[in-house]
């Protein structure tokens, strides 16, 4: 595995990185996809023969273009936009760099798949501008009326140092630096034995839980406990996860989703459009330059409006306008959700345990208002203080958090006004965009009394509500506790050996279906978990020096709870 360029990590270079390696399924995906064999074969009678992938999202489309390169035609189905909810708002007139990230913004550089595909298509990465890195130059931590400057963890009052020694504290009490050493060795054994016996501790324990009875913060007080949830550690406040399976929780800690940071330089859809765009250089059946957009003409079909099993076995496949097309394997990589409420997926498709589990999914809100302005005035020093005019911003009141995204002296900036999730999230619903800014601009007026950001702001602003759009119900998956076996379910569906032929051949795929919501990793390595079982059910094989994910599931794959 490589970090390529412009996003090298900034890990211990006498130790291997901390990689997105599972820890409830720990395979290779990263190298499974890089080693020269290829992934697998096809029979070459079945060549060419389509398979129907419901949206086309950044899953969506790493399926498909791993499928087109093993000879079969993958058609795509998108009812909303390519990309899913990696989506780059552009604004009117600006330059192509200067985007709003309004899905997915940050990617660690241990999601090592998907970083992948970002070489693969040649994007510049630079560091995320997070609190208290060097990429937001300074931080601004106001809660409950107090106001406090720092460029450096360093900086930062006592309180916040005892939260974070706290935090990293109770951490320690579930074998946080063994999991990440085995996690950098790659070590299967000692990282499913000590994971293997967190599962069944923690899957009914929520994060709050673990915050409040852990030895570490029990010696603090309970203001410890609020300002770690309004302000928190890395990325922010963590109050909106309170709820969440501590298990969701140890996943993102232990491989270092909410470390190391990086954004895409011009917008992240950039990755699903270049996919869609890209001929590979090995490529089975079809001519060379072939790509996803030649393969389909241009452009994907509509929106999926239903899903049944025609007489012949194969897939009745309907789209948004009546037309139906058959088919003889499907990937549905649409939220699960969906497959209720906006797709008449016929029943028998999959077992009512795993409808349980689909149906169970618990969606988090979120919601983003962006805005573009001149310059990047943010970095103007107060002529008293010397500070930054303003900052990199956390705080308890309704914006949360603001984020500041330079391009350049000679380039409009832009602004994230308010980044917030759950009920923070619900207060902005009903609101038009302009209202949004004026709210956001109102809280921060009282953090920067001296700074007037609306001069400075040019062009519309952009914002989303993601539990708003009805083809999504929500901006990512929050596992509550108990919901383990629900996401076993789902997870480990791509292994169909088992399964009764009226449940064989259609695959799911997205990052509700895996273990790492919301971080982009997930949703690439189910959609290579898909990979693998269409293959399979084509008929085809993987290679004996490079066995995929199914190969290996029966001993590597996630514990099963029982029900």
């Amino acid at each position: 595995m490589t970090i390529g360029p412009g996003h090298e990590a900034a890990q211990d270079a006498d130790r291997p990185p901390v990689t997105i390696f599972g820890p409830d399924f720990p395979f290779a995906f990263d190298d499974w996809i890089t080693h020269p064999a290829g992934l697998g074969e096809i029979p070459p009678e079945r060549h060419g023969e389509e398979v129907a992938v419901v949206g086309a999202g950044i899953s969506g489309l790493v399926a498909a273009y791993e499928l087109m390169k093993l000879g079969l035609k993958p058609v795509l189905y998108e009812s909303s936009q390519m990309g899913g909810r990696l989506r780059s708002a552009r604004f009117e007139g600006a330059p192509a760099e200067v985007v709003a990230e309004l899905g997915g913004m940050r990617f660690p550089v241990s999601s090592t798949a998907f970083y992948h595909y970002v070489d693969l298509l040649g994007l510049e990465t630079k560091p995320f501008p997070n609190p208290l890195t060097p990429a937001s130059r300074s931080t601004v931590i106001d809660i409950e009326g107090e106001t406090h400057y720092a460029e450096s963890t360093e900086a930062l009052p006592p309180l916040f140092q005892e939260v974070a020694a706290a935090w990293a504290d109770a951490l320690e009490t579930v074998s946080f630096t063994e999991i990440q050493d085995a996690i950098r060795a790659r070590d299967v054994r000692t990282l499913k034995k000590l994971w293997d016996a967190l599962v069944p501790l923690w899957d009914d324990r929520t994060f709050y839980d673990f915050v409040a009875t852990s030895e570490a913060f029990s010696k603090l007080s309970f203001h410890h406990r609020e300002v770690f949830g309004q302000v928190g550690f890395g990325t922010g406040g963590w109050d909106s996860d309170f709820p969440n399976s501590m298990l969701e929780i140890f996943r993102v800690v232990m491989t270092n989703c909410d470390d190391d940071q990086r954004f895409v330089v011009g917008g992240v859809e950039q990755v699903p459009w270049g996919l869609w765009n890209h001929a590979p250089e090995q490529l089975v059946h079809w001519p060379a330059g072939t790509t996803l957009a030649t393969l389909h003409r241009g452009g994907a079909r509509a929106g999926v409006a239903a899903i049944a099993r025609a007489a012949d076995g194969s897939f009745a496949v309907t789209d948004a306008w009546g037309h139906t097309a058959r088919y003889p394997a499907v990937l549905a990589t649409c939220q699960s959700w969906l497959l209720t409420t906006q797709i008449d997926c016929e029943e028998s498709l999959f077992s009512q345990k795993m409808w349980t589990a689909l149906d169970r999914t618990r969606y988090m809100q979120s919601s983003k208002t962006f805005v573009m302005v001149d310059r990047p005035f943010w970095k103007d020093k107060d002529p008293e203080t010397g500070r930054d005019v303003m900052s990199m911003t956390l705080t308890d009141r309704l914006t949360r958090g603001t984020y500041l995204f330079d391009h350049g002296d000679d380039l409009p900036g832009v602004i994230c006004l308010t980044y917030s999730w759950m009920s923070d999230a619900l207060k902005m619903l009903p609101y038009p965009v302009d209202q949004r800014v004026r709210l956001a601009l109102g809280a921060l007026k009282k953090i920067y009394p001296d700074v007037d950001i609306a001069q400075h702001i040019i062009g519309d602003p952009v914002t989303v509500s993601w539990e708003a759009d009805a083809n999504f119900l929500g901006a990512f998956k929050g596992a509550l506790p108990g919901h383990y076996r629900y996401n076993q379910r789902m997870y480990a569906h791509f292994v169909q050996g088992d399964f009764p032929p009226e449940q064989r051949g259609i695959f799911l795929a997205g990052d509700d279906v895996s273990w790492t919501p919301a971080w982009v990793e997930g949703a690439v390595q189910t959609s290579l978990n898909a990979v693998w079982g269409i293959i399979r059910h084509f008929g085809g094989r993987t290679f004996a020096e490079n066995p995929g994910p199914g190969d290996v599931f029966a001993e590597l794959g996630p514990i099963a709870l029982p029900d």
